[in-house]
């Protein structure tokens, strides 16, 4: 299948410093890409791929589940880690759970991680059924484009997968028995006023992780899918200043580039 015009992955090679961006479920590289950019113009090596059954159709989507999008993440973070001398990880919504995955399973070899409206749970009230549903209902009501800001639209599918929605319940409920092995500089960033996310999925994680060096920012102007609303260019700006002050070659002339 052929995927959504804006949909593709994305791949810039800077310097020494390396980001990997992880999009949401039934999203794309779409949503991530403005923040992308923002991070490559600056020097840095960046990575933003395309999961698993996204970005063509949602149908697509029925045939893959939570160990295919993990583990393509987690072969874009090993590449930028075989590139790069240090690398943070960057996620939306479940892109923000398959961050705190990684943080937990590659320890210290991710310096710090960014995550904007992270999920935790599945919230759909069908959630419990879904085990059963999934086989009677092939899909539900889209969740893509919860943005603020007018004339701004996600690059998402318009139907929810029930067999994906299942698995990425499965998913979140195992990484919570995850969560005290994240122990890595965290950025949060979230929406106090989100139609997919609440604010409770945001509380439940900050309360669950180990680490210390924690900084919680809330994006006031913003829905869901706030790397593309009123408050994106805060988190792309405080994403590398987070990333600046733990690797201190950035932004330093020549150094950030390789020079």
């Amino acid at each position: 299948m052929p995927v959504l015009p804006g949909a593709e992955p994305f791949r810039h090679e800077g310097g020494e410093v390396g980001v990997l961006l992880c999009h949401g479920f039934t999203g794309s590289p779409q949503s991530m890409r403005p923040w992308a950019d923002f991070l490559a113009e600056r020097g840095l090596t960046v990575s933003l791929p395309l999961l698993p059954g996204h970005g063509t159709r949602w149908e697509d989507m029925q045939l893959t589940g939570w160990q295919d999008w993990y583990a393509e993440v987690d072969r874009a973070l090993r590449e930028l880690l075989d590139r790069c001398s240090q690398v943070f990880v960057c996620g939306l919504s479940m892109g923000g759970a398959l961050t705190l995955r990684l943080a937990a399973k590659h320890g210290d070899a991710v310096q710090g991680i960014v995550l904007v409206n992270p999920a935790n749970k599945v919230h759909d009230p069908l959630a419990v059924a879904l085990p059963v549903a999934k086989h009677f209902v092939r899909s539900t009501p889209g969740i893509a484009s919860d943005i603020a800001k007018p004339g701004v639209e996600e690059v998402g599918y318009t139907r929810v997968p029930t067999r994906a929605a299942h698995s990425l319940r499965t998913f979140l409920q195992m990484l919570d028995t995850e969560l005290p092995q994240v122990t890595q500089p965290v950025l949060l960033l979230h929406s106090p006023q989100d139609h997919v996310v609440p604010p409770a999925d945001s509380a439940r994680i900050l309360s669950r992780i180990s680490s210390t060096d924690v900084t919680e920012t809330l994006l006031e102007q913003s829905y869901h899918v706030a790397t593309l609303d009123h408050d994106a260019e805060r988190i792309f700006e405080d994403s590398f200043a987070f990333i600046g002050r733990l690797a201190p070659s950035v932004g330093k002339e020549g150094t950030a580039t390789g020079g």
